[in-house]
């Protein structure tokens, strides 16, 4: 009986009870989505505060060179995994060949196309990264101009802290960010009846006949994902000697949450906790690299979108040029960094990749159908694989907890004070 109080369980029950009861009624379960989509905004709306607080005060609790090497070692690890994600993908699509013999005839909805079309190349792209109006990028939920804001302003916050010494503005915005944090928590107590309001109408309107159209579009996800994974631990290992097999145990939370709710923001708050109180991961290092992966460390994402290329190229009889591939993987890395990190930003995702590299549109119908399944496989990589980071940028700086790692310490998250981040991170940089 103790074992059902805990919400990995609890969250995991309500997921299997809401697929099999949207399974046994049918069209009916679309009465319980509104409850569904209610959790996910209660979600939603801690995310800005919760993003832009923990940027500000990670950039600013450091100093001197502990910014540019957390930086450098943040965006190092982030690039790198995200370009193995994408090669890894056109191999196993040249391999497996997903889109060979697949047979669409959804329809895209013309919004989907409008949308695509708004944005028209490269450049327009990496300008969108940084807002005119830091307020609306808030209101609309544009993560990286909101971290832009937030990493510019944390910089010169800690300008301002070294030439007056007043930390006052600082411990305001870390009690921001634990209040936010405290609201998320109270939200996630109704997590298993969300996730079944959330399954329910999905089982109810697509049930499990959709699953077979798509199977080897799905398989190759899955084993890019299962492929991408080991490799991470592979790295972790090598690089911490920390002991893999006590891994599982400790992403079970997160992951369960990650799968069942298909979203990197709503799992934010957990994996936060998680990669503190239970990888032992220091709070300064933690704050900082989780927050700029919640936007850029998405690799199951880079994975999805390089195969989905691949998927309509094979689907629509195009040949690809190098020059082609090349383009798609660069834009499988950049939408990773531009994309909403919420469920339901994939169809435009996948009609803007159509766009730009003139590839059949009709084809992806299907792959909206099967969504829902491949956002399972993209959310557990691209959570996992922000811990995993978080991991090693920590490990070079010595800020890995191995006691807390191996459960013989405990720490919570919300006792570690801005003042430690700041003596902490002040040792760091006169031992440089």
């Amino acid at each position: 009986m103790k074992a059902l109080k805990h919400p990995a369980l609890q969250i995991g029950i309500g997921a299997i009870a809401g697929l099999i009861f949207g399974l046994i009624v049918g069209e009916w379960s679309a009465n319980l989505k509104f409850i569904g989509d209610m959790f996910i905004r209660l979600i939603q709306m801690s995310i800005v505060p919760l993003v832009l607080a923990s940027v500000i005060v990670a950039t600013a609790s450091m100093s001197g060179a502990g910014t540019g090497k957390i930086a450098f070692r943040t965006f190092k690890w982030m690039i790198g995994f995200s370009v193995v994600a994408a090669v890894l993908a056109w191999g196993l699509s040249v391999l497996i060949k997903p889109g060979n013999g697949m047979v669409f005839d959804g329809a895209v909805d013309p919004t989907l196309e409008e949308e695509a079309a708004e944005t028209t190349g490269w450049q327009d792209t990496l300008l969108d990264f940084v807002s005119k109006n830091v307020f609306e990028a808030m209101s609309t939920a544009t993560m990286v101009p909101i971290i832009i804001f937030a990493l510019l302003f944390g910089i010169a916050l800690r300008i301002q802290i070294t030439k007056t010494g007043d930390d006052r503005v600082l411990t305001f915005i870390d009690q921001i960010q634990q209040i936010v944090l405290i609201m998320i928590r109270l939200v996630m107590y109704i997590a298993p009846i969300g996730v079944f309001c959330l399954l329910a109408p999905l089982a109810g309107d697509v049930g499990f006949s959709v699953i077979t159209t798509g199977l080897k579009y799905l398989g190759t996800t899955a084993l890019g994902v299962a492929i991408l994974f080991v490799l991470f631990v592979m790295v972790v290992t090598a690089r911490t000697r920390l002991n893999p097999w006590k891994l599982p145990g400790k992403l079970a939370e997160q992951t369960v949450i990650a799968v069942t709710t298909t979203s990197s923001a709503v799992t934010f708050p957990t994996v936060l906790k998680n990669t503190v109180e239970k990888m032992g991961v220091s709070q300064k290092i933690a704050n900082f690299t989780l927050s700029i992966g919640l936007t850029m460390g998405s690799y199951g994402a880079v994975l999805n979108y390089m195969i989905v290329v691949m998927f309509l190229a094979q689907a629509g009889r195009v040949e690809l040029t190098v020059g082609s591939i090349a383009l798609g993987m660069a834009l499988a890395i950049l939408l990773n960094m531009g994309t909403i990190t919420v469920p339901g930003g994939f169809p435009v995702v996948a009609t803007f990749l159509a766009t730009s590299l003139d590839l059949p549109l009709e084809a992806i119908g299907l792959l909206i159908a099967v969504d829902w399944f491949t956002g399972i496989f993209r959310t557990f990589l691209n959570v996992n694989g922000d811990t995993f980071v978080a991991m090693l940028v920590a490990n070079a700086d010595d800020e890995i907890d191995r006691d807390v790692y191996n459960g013989t310490k405990t720490v919570v998250s919300e006792e570690i004070d801005v003042s430690e981040f700041v003596d902490v991170m002040a040792k760091a940089d006169a031992a440089d």
